[in-house]
């Protein structure tokens, strides 16, 4: 019986498998991301480039080699590749915010030296261009009533439309009308404001006001409008309106009650979207609303300001006093799109369905 068992061999105990590698630092990315800094300021300044863009690509271009060339050496090729696309991704990123810091901290820099009370609260009228003083009070009234009857027209408009292409439509004209939606979105802003001139104005016989501005810019924002609203009403699930329809209520009901509640929050951050898209159109404007310097609150008859025209206006001028003007009203019409922005996320979140209990 003692012959029968038989001891099994005793065997060393296991050791690391041979997937375990060898690793960079977590801390070498931000090293080599340091020495080739470094090193693009010391080629940029010994080659005597003055523009510090070249010595930014020289420095990335060098992160990425380096970062290569030592996962190679001590990772692999394989994981090498990996970090390469991660370094390219973390290039690409900052090449992409760099520009807007810059133009945000220059905006900040030289608009906050005219930016003050006065300046929000009067206009330019009885104020000669090449003089300071004056303000934009009549550029952002224009403004804030062009985009909203802008708005007016367009929303319910590209709501609608989106809701036949979603809910409804399915034939030939559904496809007509994806075709023109494509088509509207990649028109240029002046052949917006050229199609209103010739109908509005020169057919019809208006003059310039600021409803034929709004106008242009409501071609501009139905197609963005339709296609952000066609984009949420299809993420809505098709077990929601089956369980509304299941239930007896007319489809328009359940569109109503059900699709539109549930897909609000994605609608209306699209078109506050659109919305900070038409707010810094100048052509349109330019061509059908003109300009003013004195302060017209009736979009309907007369012309009116905006503040892209009264920052193009500003700038033309070329003086000290009326550059710090542009600089100004493009830091407020800046921080008037980020505030329909705000809002719009604001709205999303606010009314996005519950996920939890």
């Amino acid at each position: 019986m003692s012959h029968a068992i038989q001891e099994r061999p005793v065997t060393a105990a296991p050791r690391r498998g041979s997937l375990a590698h060898a690793r960079l630092p977590r801390w070498a990315p931000a090293a080599i991301a340091g020495g080739s800094i470094v090193a693009g300021i010391g080629i940029g300044a010994a080659a005597g480039w003055q523009s510090k863009v070249q010595w930014g690509l020289v420095a990335a271009l060098l992160f990425v080699l380096v970062t290569f060339a030592l996962t190679t050496k001590v990772e692999g090729s394989r994981q090498a590749k990996d970090r390469v696309a991660t370094s390219v991704v973390w290039v690409c990123f900052v090449l992409a915010v760099v520009p807007l810091l810059s133009l945000a901290w220059v905006t900040l820099s030289k608009g906050l030296e005219v930016l003050d009370g006065y300046f929000l609260t009067h206009s330019m009228n009885g104020v000669l261009d090449a003089e300071a003083g004056g303000g934009l009070y009549h550029a952002l009234l224009g403004t804030i009533e062009q985009v909203g009857i802008a708005t007016l027209i367009a929303a319910p408009i590209g709501l609608l439309t989106a809701v036949y292409l979603v809910e409804y439509g399915g034939g030939k004209l559904a496809q007509a009308v994806t075709f023109f939606v494509d088509v509207m979105t990649g028109i240029p802003s002046i052949v917006a404001g050229l199609f209103v001139l010739a109908t509005w104005n020169l057919m019809l016989g208006f003059g310039p006001s600021g409803f034929a501005g709004a106008m242009a810019l409501a071609i501009l924002m139905m197609p963005v409008v339709v296609r952000s609203t066609e984009e949420m009403l299809k993420l809505v699930p098709n077990e929601l309106r089956e369980a509304s329809l299941a239930l007896g209520i007319p489809k328009w009901r359940t569109i109503l009650k059900v699709v539109l509640p549930t897909a609000i929050g994605g609608i209306t951050t699209g078109v506050m979207l659109a919305v900070a898209r038409i707010t810094g159109e100048t052509a349109p404007v330019l061509l059908l609303v003109f300009g003013t310097k004195l302060i017209n609150p009736n979009p309907f008859e007369g012309a009116q300001s905006s503040l892209p025209l009264y920052v193009y206006e500003q700038y033309a001028v070329g003086t000290d006093a009326a550059v710090a003007r542009a600089w100004a009203a493009a830091l407020v019409l800046i921080a008037f799109v980020m505030i329909l922005n705000l809002v719009a996320r604001g709205i999303a979140r606010w009314k996005a369905p519950k996920t939890g209990r």
